[in-house]
């Protein structure tokens, strides 16, 4: 049941909006063609949606509303919305780290997106009371299945927003460099340049910016292991042996330490938004889907987990959904369904970048351009809108000053 309340800034835009309509089509065309309603109406494609609601959720403006279009990275809100639903917005990625009977350390990850180079300096810190020595480093990358593919990335990229995923993944899978009067050293001090870097940046032949890790050869998972082995013989670990992929046997090994990322989803989130990391977006998904469904975590589980949430929380089946990022153009939403969506993230839209009165999220693609979120009135109500450009050469950007002019 809906609450009742005194006029306010709501009805006055509702009011608003009948007026320009009712004017226009019953006493004078030729005024309305001034209208900010007649600018957005010229604005929208055939090949573009836009839908504005009311703080309540009721539609106040549409156009093209159940047109499925391409989302691009407005899709990572919906795979937020997911994770949220059912990993919990308080869940932290665990990693693993066990020891056998020959003396070999076993690390298992489960996928954690922002395992980067400060946090594994503080586990080598944790274990090093703990273990004095080891043979082997042993990398148990089996909680995601392998080989992955992502719908939309491309193979072999230099890009980093076609960064591999894995179950075991260090620094989104990429490695900032430079060289420096010959030698490749590190853009970030953070992190070391260990020996399978070196070897991609001397083949990619580049003098400084950001190489890709791979999933060929088990590239990102070795990776892992060599940014682990440095920092724990920092520490003062002696290491007699090599690094291996293999897996944990739970029965025989012993777990000496589980570690529990600083991150709790809430804040992987945020900056997951806040940069649009496609990487990230993938990583949750996956996490998602064995969640829902056991792992190995597949693709296909995460997009089963994403259909799941839509059709039972929204009754929606209609959305096209192969990945979590964006990144591919098979992925297809009607503004019907994005309101839905925006609906229940409100509750965590300020995990959104907030600029200029607006709670919001981009997407761009070759040729299309998107943006979803919130528009603030000037009492602090949050008008959810989506605004779909699938049009090349058009932009959302006159869209939303004629929607933040009706607004504010």
């Amino acid at each position: 049941m809906r609450s009742t309340y005194s006029f306010k800034s709501t009805d006055r835009i509702l009011i608003t909006f009948s007026v320009f309509i009712l004017f226009s089509l019953f006493l004078c065309p030729s005024t309305y063609a001034l209208g900010p309603l007649h600018k957005i109406n010229n604005l929208i494609s055939s090949q573009d949606a836009l839908l504005l609601a009311s703080p309540g959720g009721d539609i106040v403006f549409s156009k093209n509303t159940d047109k499925k279009l391409i989302p691009a990275s407005t899709l990572k809100v919906l795979t937020s919305l997911v994770a949220i639903h059912y990993l919990n917005e308080n869940y932290h990625f665990p990693t693993e780290f066990y020891i056998d009977v020959d003396s070999n350390l076993i690390i298992k990850g489960y996928g954690d997106p922002l395992m980067v180079s400060e946090e594994i300096r503080k586990i080598a810190l944790t274990l090093k009371p703990m273990i004095g020595s080891i043979n082997d480093i042993i990398l148990d990358d089996t909680f995601f299945k392998k080989p992955l593919t992502i719908p939309g990335t491309v193979k072999d990229s230099l890009q980093p927003y076609d960064a591999p995923n894995g179950a075991l993944c260090v620094n989104f899978n990429t490695v900032n460099f430079k060289i420096e009067n010959k030698i490749i050293v590190s853009a970030e001090p953070q992190t070391p340049i260990v020996d399978i870097a070196r070897q991609k940046i001397k083949s990619a032949g580049l003098a400084s910016g950001r190489i890709l890790l791979t999933n060929n050869g088990d590239e990102i998972t070795r990776y892992a292991g060599e940014i682990f082995y440095y920092f724990l013989q920092a520490q003062g670990i002696e290491i007699r042996g090599g690094i291996k992929l293999g897996k944990v046997n739970k029965d025989e090994n012993k777990l000496i330490y589980r570690h529990m990322s600083k991150f709790d989803l809430s804040e992987i989130i945020r900056r997951l938004l806040e940069y649009s990391n496609n990487f990230m977006a993938n990583q949750l998904l996956l996490a998602t889907g064995a969640e829902v469904f056991g792992p190995p975590a597949t693709m296909g589980k995460g997009v089963e987990a994403t259909k799941k949430y839509l059709n039972q929380q929204f009754k929606l089946k209609e959305a096209s959904i192969v990945e979590g990022s964006g990144i591919s153009r098979n992925n297809r939403l009607t503004m019907r369904s994005f309101l839905k969506i925006l609906t229940e993230f409100k509750p965590y839209h300020g995990l959104m970048r907030h600029k200029d009165n607006e709670y919001y999220k981009t997407g761009t693609l070759n040729g299309i351009n998107t943006r979803v979120g919130y528009i603030v009135s000037q009492k602090g109500e949050l008008y959810p809108f989506v605004v779909f450009i699938n049009t090349p050469g058009k932009t959302t950007a006159p869209v939303m000053k004629t929607l933040k002019k009706l607004i504010q």
